[in-house]
């Protein structure tokens, strides 16, 4: 058995030594809620994008241990026959929440909900925050990728740089939805349905007696999709020359014509520019340009700010590695406990001396108001989950407040709201709303037009304002205060 086909032991050691404690205590019908949040935007970036989503629901239909999973956990003397009873008979019954994928999404906001018995919320700690970091991190950095490229072509190209497989399989996935036109990864297209594309790589120019047999060969084998790598000797003495000579000779003959060429080195600005002046010198106006090599947004940037003749972009190990920073920083913490048949949570909080690593306590709902006028999103609203949102869906003015620097206030009028977390499973039974990927990828790019340009700046955006209901800032404040005085 391969470990991809049974997922549920993806886990870390503490969530069952913690679960076979708490069984031992009699808490299994404890009931826990948990939530994902991060902390930071990567590349200190204004805003973030929320991935793997439907991955997080396939994960969810897995919450089963197989005996062979029970064997290896026998095998290491760590765990007692009770236990190893309980998970072999686990009915599994949590109710899961998250925010829309492809959704803008900003630090500390409750990104997924998980409500149900504290040992099976606890045990998808590792997977939940494995999927949901992994792809909103790629997401992320596609779509600062797609803002600066503008109508332009991206490719994601990075998978023989991905860290294994997976990564690159979904990392291929995620960036198609953050703004990506498609993928170089034939396994994304024929498992996720991204639209894949690619040229050829130097082997091939190399292989044949001269670089212009090569490009007699290829251009031979796909008449209508001739895209041809111009870097492996010389772009402007041989390369762009050999490329017009395959259009004169072999392509219009035919009635066919050539689609492009691929520079993957050296100065592309001023390759770009002078390859521009041959083609256009030729009448070949229209073949696009097409370029990669170490590309990610801040180098696309300062190509267009030169005036690089480019069509479209193949951005590969930054995009599929987040390189500039690869990390994603969702956390999995407990907000409130309750006992079997209670309505409300007892709220939980972490208090640490680092004030960013306190956390906010209960259950809680996660709004967003929209400008009416503009379409633009003015603010969003952390609330506990049992405050009425009627007022809200009413438009009737509303105060919201820092959290922080509470003086700081602004009432918010002429709106329209939206619940961000919607419903995946409903008490073990998955309840979640399908969406393809062109659907996600849509709804993302139309995502990005409510964020007003000054948060979509890469130095010093604008702070989005994500505010503490008025309720919820009075708990967490009466919790932090009942704390310093027990301790």
């Amino acid at each position: 058995m391969r470990y991809m086909d049974n997922r549920i032991m993806l886990m870390d050691l503490y969530e069952l030594t913690m679960a076979q404690a708490w069984l031992d205590q009699g808490k299994e019908d404890l009931e826990a809620c948990f939530e994902v949040f991060f902390r930071k935007v990567p590349e200190d970036g204004g805003y973030a994008i929320m991935g793997g989503v439907e991955d997080l629901v396939n994960f969810l239909q897995e919450t089963k241990f197989t005996e062979e999973n029970l064997q290896y956990l026998a095998s290491t003397g760590l765990f007692n026959s009770r236990f190893l009873d309980y998970l072999r008979h686990m009915d599994f019954r949590c109710s899961v929440y998250a925010v829309k994928e492809g959704s803008v999404v900003f630090p500390r906001e409750p990104l997924v909900k998980v409500v149900g018995p504290i040992i099976q919320a606890q045990i998808l700690e590792t997977m939940i925050l494995l999927l949901v970091n992994h792809q909103s991190l790629i997401s992320t950095k596609a779509s600062r990728l797609r803002l600066v490229a503008g109508k332009r072509q991206v490719l994601e190209f990075g998978a023989r740089r991905a860290q294994g497989y997976t990564a690159a399989l979904m990392g291929a996935r995620a960036a198609y939805i953050g703004g990506m036109d498609g993928s170089s990864c034939l396994a994304s297209g024929e498992f996720y349905h991204v639209p894949v594309g690619g040229t050829m790589a130097h082997s091939f120019v190399q292989s044949f007696p001269t670089e212009y047999d090569a490009f007699v060969a290829y251009a031979d084998s796909f008449p209508d999709n001739t895209v041809l790598l111009v870097d492996t000797y010389n772009v402007l003495k041989s390369g762009v020359p050999n490329a017009i000579l395959v259009e004169k000779n072999v392509l219009a003959p035919k009635g066919k014509h050539l689609k492009g060429i691929r520079i993957d080195s050296g100065d592309l600005t001023w390759l770009t520019q002078e390859a521009r002046k041959m083609l256009d010198a030729a009448g070949l106006t229209d073949v696009k340009i097409t370029v990669s090599n170490s590309l990610d947004e801040y180098i696309i940037r300062d190509l267009q700010m030169q005036d690089a003749k480019i069509d479209s972009y193949g951005v590969g190990e930054r995009l599929i590695t987040a390189r500039n920073e690869p990390v994603f920083g969702g956390v999995y913490k407990l907000t409130g406990i309750r006992k079997a048949g209670e309505k409300n949570f007892t709220p939980k909080m972490k208090i640490s001396e680092n004030p960013e690593k306190t956390t906010n306590p209960g259950e809680k709902n996660l709004l967003r108001f929209y400008d009416l006028e503009t379409g633009k999103a003015m603010a969003d609203l952390i609330l506990l989950a049992d405050e009425d949102l009627t007022p809200y869906y009413q438009g009737e003015a509303v105060e919201i407040f820092d959290p922080v620097q509470t003086w700081k206030r602004k009432t918010l009028t002429n709106y329209r709201v939206r619940n961000m977390l919607e419903p995946l499973m409903e008490k073990g039974v998955v309840v979640a709303k399908k969406y393809s990927l062109p659907e996600l990828r849509e709804f993302c790019r139309q995502e990005l037009e409510t964020l007003w340009p000054t948060i979509k700046r890469f130095e010093n955006p604008q702070t989005y304002y994500v505010d503490l209901s008025a309720k919820l800032w009075q708990v967490k404040d009466e919790f932090l205060r009942s704390h310093q005085m027990h301790h």
